[in-house]
């Protein structure tokens, strides 16, 4: 796969619990961080305390190989209890010019929940780019490479999110045996 084929990945996972319960996980924007291998803390920004559309949040994340940096992520999609979507930028220019257009993220990212029988069938999609980010540096430092940078990427936000997914899962479905 290539950068300009706007790479992305899915995972998904049946939670045996009501949608309003994995909605209410799912929205919380700090529980990612305690399971995610990347995602270190996150906090509401402009006074927000809960997704609506345009709140904004701002993540602080590591990587072994990037080190640190902040991004400000705008919530893009609320449909609730079905859709959680945001958009991830670059606003303090770590990766090229700053910016804090959604329209031009590093990636995005979004949950879909859907009632599945007596539970809730809970979907994680992560789309790459079009905006600036580690990839294209990696990219650009090595375009012989693309595809395995690609795939390399791609490999690592699968695991982060099968990680969130079934810590997820696991609140939620504890929470229903009490």
């Amino acid at each position: 796969m290539l950068f300009a084929d706007g790479p992305s990945v899915r995972c998904d996972v049946h939670v045996e619990a009501p949608v309003e319960r994995v909605w209410e996980l799912v929205t919380d924007i700090a529980l990612p961080a305690g399971f995610s291998p990347e995602l270190l803390r996150v906090a509401w920004l402009d006074g927000a305390d809960r997704p609506v559309p345009g709140a904004r949040f701002e993540g602080y994340n590591h990587h072994a190989v990037l080190g640190e940096w902040r991004t400000v992520s705008h919530v893009v999609e609320l449909d609730e209890p079905r859709v959680f979507a945001w958009a991830v930028t670059d606003a303090d220019g770590r990766y090229g010019e700053a910016t804090l257009d959604p329209a031009k993220p590093m990636a995005s990212w979004r949950y879909e929940l859907q009632a599945e029988g007596s539970g809730t069938r809970l979907r994680q999609t992560a789309l790459v780019g079009p905006g600036r980010s580690g990839v294209t540096l990696a990219l650009e430092r090595w375009p012989d490479r693309e595809e395995e940078i690609i795939a390399l990427r791609l490999k690592e936000l699968r695991a982060g999110m099968e990680a969130t997914l079934h810590g997820v899962k696991s609140l939620a479905e504890e929470g229903k045996r009490r």
